[in-house]
């Protein structure tokens, strides 16, 4: 089954922005940013206001801040965005040219078996990781009846 175009780029950009710094700089290594880059919006970092609703359903709340970069590039005729959780300038830079390149249809796939894949396997690997560091430290309670 074929994914929606727009489902695929929030799916590539939520993993582009997850994805470790470094081991995005090393898969981007191997792509050479087309001659015709532009940074629209060059990396900046800010804060953004994070909002709650108790239950899910409640009246909205500020929970709190978080720092946040972004950067918007032009490339090949394609303009790439991201946003990343951080100060990290070139994790911003990076993630928006990576996300330019994989709009460009002849770049796309060559982009998800050599960056996307791997990162996405990261990601899992780093998800199981946390998930069994959890489970590891999990505590059972259970209720004692006394005098029955």
């Amino acid at each position: 089954m074929d994914t929606p175009p727009n489902l695929a780029r929030s799916h590539w950009m939520s993993l582009l922005a997850q994805a470790d710094p470094a081991e995005l700089a090393a898969a981007m290594d191997a792509f050479a940013p087309p001659a015709d880059l532009t940074w629209l919006r060059p990396a900046q970092t800010g804060l953004y206001m994070l909002r709650g609703r108790i239950g899910g359903t409640g009246p909205q709340f500020n929970f709190g801040e978080i720092t946040v970069t972004r950067c918007s590039v032009q490339a090949g005729g394609h303009i790439g965005h991201a946003w990343v959780r951080g100060s990290n300038t070139r994790h911003a830079e990076l993630a928006a040219l990576a996300d330019a390149m994989l709009q460009d249809a002849e770049r796309n796939t060559a982009l998800h078996l050599h960056v996307i894949e791997p990162l996405h396997r990261s990601l899992d690997r780093r998800r199981d990781d946390a998930s069994r560091k959890a489970a590891a430290s999990k505590v059972e309670f259970f209720t004692v009846v006394r005098g029955e």
